[in-house]
Formats: structure tokens, C-alpha cells, sequence
């Protein structure tokens, strides 16, 4: 609303009247070095270059920097709500300007806020690529985002550590390795607990081979298909060996017998990117550990089916019968069973997806309040 501006006895023009300037009848004689003056700047400006397309480098800092300072100024930013991995792109560079202004603590809010509408969608995302996400939860100070990510990374270790021991703080590693450990001395007494799973006889006794040789069977069974996939597969040998192997006895042996064949180790593409061809890409020793208790742990059983104890119990034909087969069967489920129950502290989900993720390694990882590392 304009407001009109009160009387006053001296003008800013120097006199004291307050009346307009009286009419003048005529318009006073036009200077022609006035009109000369624009026509020369109205040429000049003519010739100019026109200006420079901006690369679209510049453009999307320039959409950070507007992003910035609408957070600054209490807007929200301008970021995908559509695309979520567009939406990343956006929010991992505008955390990056951030933190080179020490705003990380204003900007993370409005981050985190803006992804979390993603829900499903952003649970999906974190599991494909928890290392990337686990930076950007860091950074944009997200509990629920660093959570999610870290019980994915916790339960992966080590297949994405040389990409975080390079990109996040000693703090953040400490959180993980502690993570990790502890994952580690509860498989070990699980898996020392179903090694130790024995079935009883019906008097009470553990089964033996002199008291019960059929059911002893189905602990032998059970034990050896444990101790199959707990344990660690054995590292390739150096190609380098393998090498001079085909080349000092390989002729020899295709002689002798027909049926040998020679493994040759092809690296993975990113291996092959990351390191030079001669060394063996690193392995775990517990790489399908995660798979193994989860079948465990599965309803319906998926393992030693009735074709495989029947295939077993074969190998003995004096015991092999249909209603040994049976029996043999059922002693298994009940075996099973204990099996299930040894494993189900392993078996919680703590992600915040659920078992929608449909993932092969672990995830009951517990994180703490005391686990985020911006509020040491």
C-alpha cells in the first residue's frame, strides 16, 4: 500500500513552496549531441558477441548454490521428487557445498526429509548400493538412512571395504569393525551350538552308534552338510603356479588321463579395473555363511529333502527299507527343528524394509544410539 508523504515546509529540490512547478508552454530546444550519443551506443551494443552457453557444470552448481540458499532462508530446495536416484545425485552434491560451508548440521535436515519420502523406494536404493548411502546418511547427520545402510554393510563385510576405508572418517570405521565383530562372536557360538545338536534315544540317552545306529546317521548326515557350507572356501592358487603347472606337466597328464581338466582364473571386470591380473581377488572366509543360516532358519525346510536321505541311506543297503527311510526322515525333521531354534537370533531382521529385501547375508545387526558418530 503506498502511503502519501506528509507536507513539508523546505523541498528536497530547495523551496519552501509546495505547489508544482507552473506549465510550460513550450518544450525547450533538443540538444543534438544528446541523440548522437545514443545512436553510437545503440550500434555499439549492436556488435557485441552474444554471450557464452553455460556447461552444465555451472548449471548444476548453480542449482546447488540456489538450493543452499533457499535451506538458508527457511525454503525448501528444489529436488527430484520423482526420480530417487536423480534425487541422489541432487542431494549428495548439495551436501558436498554444504560442507565446504560448515552447514552440513542446517542442509541434513532438509536431505533426510526429502528422501524418506521415498519410503519403499529408498529402503530398495540403500540395499543396492549401501556403501554410497551409508556416506550420505553420514553427511546429511540421518539416523534412519546410516542405520539401514550400516546393517547392509555390517552384514556384506568385507565386500565393500576398500571403497569406505578411502571415503569415510576413522569414526565411522570403528563403528563398523566393532559391528562386525560382534556379527562374529555370535555366528561362532551358533555355529558351535549346532555342531553340538544331538538327538536322543527313548530312553533319554544321546544317540550313539551302539545304541541307535540309524539315527546316528542322521547326525552324521546333518553334521556333514553343516560343516560343507560353514566352511570357508579355499583361495584360488596363484595364477603364476598354475602356470608352470601347465606348462611342465599339462602335456603329460592330457596323455595319461582324458578326463583332466585345467581351471583358469578370469578376473571380474571391476578386479580386473582395481588391481593387476597376477594377484587373486580377495575372498571371506565366511562369504555364504549368511546363506546357510538363513536356510536354517527357513520355513518350509529347503535342505537334505527326501531325495538326498534317501540317497544316503542307500549307501548302506542292509539298512536301506521304507520304513527305515521313513524313519530316518522324521528323526531329520526333528533335528530340523533344533536347528531352527539355534539359529533364530540371527534369523531378526533389523532393517527397516523388512524381509521384503530378500537378502542372502545376515541383517539382525543391532544399532545403538551411541553408534552415530556426529553426536560423540
Amino acid at each position: 500500500m503506498l502511503v502519501q508523504k506528509e507536507h513539508t515546509p523546505v523541498s528536497l529540490f530547495g523551496t519552501s513552496d509546495g505547489r508544482p512547478p507552473p506549465v510550460r508552454n513550450k518544450p525547450p530546444s533538443s540538444n543534438p549531441s544528446f541523440f548522437r550519443s545514443v545512436a553510437n551506443l545503440t550500434l555499439s551494443s549492436s556488435h557485441d558477441p552474444p554471450p557464452l552457453p553455460i556447461s552444465q557444470e555451472d548449471e548444476d552448481l548453480l542449482a546447488d548454490y540456489d538450493n543452499l540458499f533457499r535451506i538458508f532462508y527457511n525454503h525448501p530446495p528444489a529436488l527430484d521428487s520423482i526420480d530417487i536416484a536423480t534425487a541422489y545425485i541432487q542431494c549428495k552434491s548439495l551436501l558436498t557445498l554444504a560442507d565446504q560451508y560448515d552447514a552440513l548440521s542446517v542442509v541434513g535436515p532438509r536431505i533426510d526429509h526429502h528422501l524418506l519420502q521415498f519410503q519403499s523406494r529408498l529402503w530398495k536404493q540403500i540395499a543396492k548400493y549401501p556403501p554410497s548411502y551409508l556416506k550420505l546418511g553420514y553427511l546429511a547427520q540421518s539416523k534412519t538412512i546410516f542405520q539401514e545402510a550400516l546393517i547392509h554393510v555390517v552384514g556384506q563385510w568385507p565386500q565393500a571395504e576398500r571403497h569406505i576405508r578411502h571415503q569415510l572418517s576413522d569414526s565411522v570405521m570403528e563403528i563398523i569393525e566393532d559391528k562386525v565383530e560382534d556379527l562374529a562372536d555370535i555366528i561362532s557360538k551358533i555355529e558351535c551350538k549346532l555342531f553340538r545338536l544331538t538327538l536322543t534315544t527313548s530312553r533319554g540317552e544321546r544317540v550313539t552308534p551302539h545304541n541307535s545306529y540309524l539315527d546316528w546317521l542322521v547326525l552324521s548326515l546333518f553334521r556333514q552338510w553343516l560343516a560343507d557350507n560353514t566352511a570357508p572356501t579355499p583361495p584360488p592358487p596363484p595364477p603364476s603356479s598354475r602356470a608352470s603347472n601347465a606348462r611342465h606337466g599339462g602335456s603329460h597328464h592330457s596323455r595319461h588321463n582324458t578326463n583332466t581338466t585345467t581351471l583358469t582364473y578370469l578376473p571380474s571386470p571391476t578386479m580386473s579395473a582395481s588391481q593387476p591380473s597376477s594377484h587373486p581377488p580377495p575372498y571371506h572366509p565366511n562369504q555364504n555363511i549368511g546363506r546357510t543360516f538363513r536356510t536354517l532358519g527357513s520355513i518350509p525346510v529347503s535342505y537334505l529333502a527326501h531325495d538326498e536321505c534317501k540317497k544316503f541311506l542307500k549307501l548302506s543297503p542292509e539298512l536301506y527299507s521304507r520304513e527305515n527311510l521313513k524313519k530316518f526322515e522324521k528323526r531329520m525333521d526333528e533335528l530340523k527343528s533344533l536347528a531352527r531354534e539355534a539359529v533364530r537370533p540371527l534369523m531378526r531382521c533389523a532393517l527397516l524394509g523388512g524381509e521384503a529385501m530378500n537378502v542372502s547375508y545376515l541383517t539382525c545387526t543391532r544399532v545403538e544410539e551411541r553408534d552415530f558418530p556426529w553426536l560423540e
